[in-house]
This record gives structure tokens, C-alpha cells and sequence, in this order.
């Protein structure tokens, strides 16, 4: 894979981390048509880079943080960076293995797992969370209902990043008026 690296500022320190040159290039017909898998793992979207903000400013102090669907994992990084015993989690191990990649790079100590928001026992199992992380992870409308299911049943704070895609509205209707608004929607 063609690897470029990025620096993202956050607070007082930055990220250096390394993602694909072109992440249409990683498109697999086949993995599409068996269970519509796109490379969304390889792109680092603003509304990653906007959580990674928010959390770096944090002190998570030992807090137990979750990241889902964390793709490059950015908000994972600052969340370790910032004193989070962080376990971030894709469905993709290509992901899962770039992010271990570029927290060793960093110098930052996190756990990274494959794990699919469809089949969630394995996070239940581990909660609660005391601080629960998702960037766009609300492309496709078929998302809604899980994540809308599971986000308040992983921990105390979710912090949800979008950038207003058109699911977003959908989900906030599943769950009515229990989260506060953007930048950064946030679960009460």
C-alpha cells in the first residue's frame, strides 16, 4: 500500500500519521458485493480531525475510552495521548493494523481490535465505557438503527463527530433530545 504521512495539530503537540495515497484505489469489487465494504477506514475526514481536537484538550486521566469505526483512529491517538486507556475498534484489519502502526510512531499506547458495530457483543461485554468516541461513521442510512441502538448502551459521555450527512438527521430523531448540537453532537 502507497503510504503518505500527515501532520495534524492538536492543542500543544501534533500527530504524525501515516495514511493511504489513495484510498479509491482500495476499493475491492468482490468485498463490495459481499458485504458493500468500502475503504472509508483509509480517508482522514475533518470530522476526525475536529474530535481529535476536542479530546486532546482533555486529561482523560486513566478514563476508559472506546473509539468506534475508528478508521485511521485519530481521536484514538489524542484520547491515548491525553491519558485514556483507549480500545479502538474497525471493521477492517488493514485499518486496525495502520493505526497500531501509527500509535507506535507516535509513541502512544492503545488497544486496537477488529470489531464490527453489527455484531457487538464483545464491546457489551467490555462496557461501560467512560467516554465513547465515533468520526463519520454515519454514511449509510442502514447505520442509523444500530448505532442509534448501541451508542448509549457502550458507556457514560459519546462523543459523536459529523458532518451533517444526511443519516445524521435520522439517527437524531431515533433518539430525540438527548444530545446536544454541533460542532460535536455529545449524548447527555
Amino acid at each position: 500500500m502507497d503510504l503518505v504521512e500527515e501532520v495534524v495539530p492538536l492543542a500543544d503537540r501534533e500527530l504524525a500519521v501515516l495514511r493511504p495515497r489513495d484510498a479509491d484505489g482500495l476499493i475491492d469489487d468482490h468485498a463490495f458485493e459481499e458485504d458493500e465494504f468500502l475503504p472509508y477506514w483509509a480517508q482522514l475526514w475533518p470530522s476526525g480531525v475536529a474530535l481529535a481536537r476536542v479530546i486532546a484538550a482533555r486529561a482523560l486521566k486513566g478514563a476508559r475510552v472506546l473509539e468506534i469505526g475508528c478508521g485511521l483512529g485519530l481521536p484514538s491517538l489524542a484520547a491515548a495521548r491525553a491519558g485514556g486507556r483507549v480500545l479502538a475498534t474497525d471493521w477492517s484489519p488493514t485499518a486496525i493494523e495502520l493505526l497500531r502502526d501509527n500509535a507506535d510512531r507516535n509513541g502512544v499506547a492503545l488497544d486496537a481490535e477488529v470489531v464490527s458495530w453489527t455484531e457487538p457483543a464483545a464491546l457489551l461485554a467490555r462496557a461501560p465505557f467512560q467516554l465513547v468516541l465515533a468520526a463519520d461513521v454515519l454514511y449509510e442510512r442502514r447505520s442509523v438503527p444500530v448505532l442509534a441502538e448501541l451508542l448509549p448502551r457502550l458507556g457514560g459521555e459519546v462523543l459523536l463527530a459529523d458532518p451533517g450527512r444526511p443519516p445524521l438527521e435520522g439517527f437524531l430523531e431515533c433518539l430525540g433530545p438527548v444530545w446536544a448540537r454541533p460542532p460535536i453532537y455529545r449524548l447527555r
